[in-house]
């Protein structure tokens, strides 16, 4: 990935970088979309919708399993 080095003028005319906003060129097309930067600690941990019974419960069945194998080869037939 490149980097660009932000000056203060640049970053005056990108809101300070503080929202979501998109990069356009004269015409208003739009060359790009920049989201700021956040810091790893305000991402919530992401669990599994599905209790440890239920998880349990599946690897102790007899229930038919796929590898990731099985399951692209059936995706590419579609």
């Amino acid at each position: 990935m490149s980097r660009v080095i932000v000056d203060e003028i640049l970053r005056s005319r990108l809101h300070n970088l503080s929202e979501p906003l998109e990069l356009c060129d004269d015409s208003g097309r739009v060359l790009g979309r920049v989201f700021p930067a956040m810091p790893l600690s305000e991402y919530e941990p992401c669990e599994p919708r599905i209790s440890p019974e239920e998880l349990r419960r599946r690897e102790e069945s007899h229930e038919k399993r796929y590898t990731t194998v099985e399951v692209l080869a059936c995706l590419e037939k579609l």
